[in-house]
């Protein structure tokens, strides 16, 4: 298969460890692509919600493809987030090409670009962190029970249907905050004169300009590998929102060089990469 060489992917929210993580597409996406530099713009293990009773082989292999891009030539930047934020004691730290951060400012083409996860701007995730981590644990199972109803509803011919973003959008709250974090993120980039701010966090994925008195800035969100299944790219001064097609998740992936991983293997990959979760101190 050939695959696209990109200059930048960005990834955000991809929760490896829970149900609703579509691993596969995924892999899917990735087997097409061989980015020059890739942003993993947080919440890409989610060890809020790490259970050993469920880590599938799909995403152990996410995690070996993101290795394999790395020893390749690729660089990574791997961006703390809130359901990571354990790792952020680790911040400013590297290996090969890996380098494990809290933001990152790059120059593209000349222009600034400003990449951070976003949840500095979340009050529930900084003043009421067990409320946000008991919706997180609601919305996974949320996200079950519609994948549930989709399948019902794929065998009687009619469209998937999306539960979590009816909600969201019939709720006025939950609206203005999505609002609130654009502009928020916006003005804060504008104000340091960056030319492109580039978040994750809420899972809605975007490209727009936003303007104020102050100035304009261009507003990124790579969205999520939960219910949009999208990326960012970044290619010959271009930005591009990729959207995977759900069809494509029924489709035989192809194992390229992904070897199978042996349960005692693949506790150790995980127990290193969550740096033991039972002995943290959140």
């Amino acid at each position: 298969m050939k695959k696209r060489i990109v200059d930048l992917v960005v990834l955000s929210d991809v929760h490896l460890g829970t149900y609703g993580c579509h691993a596969k597409e995924l892999l899917s996406y990735l087997s097409t692509i061989k980015p020059k530099t890739l942003i993993l713009n947080g919440d890409i293990i989610d060890i809020w919600q790490f259970r050993k009773s469920y880590f599938p082989k799909s995403h152990l292999k996410v995690i070996k493809k993101l290795i394999d891009f790395a020893s390749k030539g690729t660089k990574v930047y791997y961006i703390t987030g809130n359901h990571d934020e354990m790792l952020r004691k680790f911040s400013d730290t590297s290996m090969g090409n890996i380098s494990l951060v809290d933001k990152v400012v790059l120059e593209l083409n000349g222009k600034k670009a400003w990449f951070f996860h976003g949840d500095v701007f979340d009050s529930s995730v900084n003043h009421a962190k067990w409320i946000a981590k008991l919706g997180g644990i609601g919305y996974d199972y949320l996200i079950l029970l519609n994948r549930f109803i989709n399948w019902i509803l794929v065998k009687m011919g009619k469209e998937p249907y999306s539960l979590s973003k009816k909600i969201k959008s019939s709720v006025k709250k939950a609206v203005k905050f999505i609002s609130d974090f654009e502009n928020t993120a916006a003005e804060l980039a504008i104000e340091n004169g960056y030319d492109y701010v580039i978040c994750g966090h809420i899972h809605e994925p975007k490209i727009e300009n936003i303007e104020n008195k102050k100035g304009s800035v261009t507003y990124l969100n790579s969205g999520d590998w939960i219910e949009n299944l999208t990326a960012l790219e970044y290619n010959k001064r271009r930005w591009k929102l990729y959207q995977h097609v759900h069809e494509d998740a029924e489709k035989e992936i192809e194992e390229e060089e992904y070897f199978e991983l042996e349960t005692e293997l693949g506790d150790q990959l995980i127990a290193s990469l969550v740096f033991d979760k039972e002995k943290q101190t959140l």
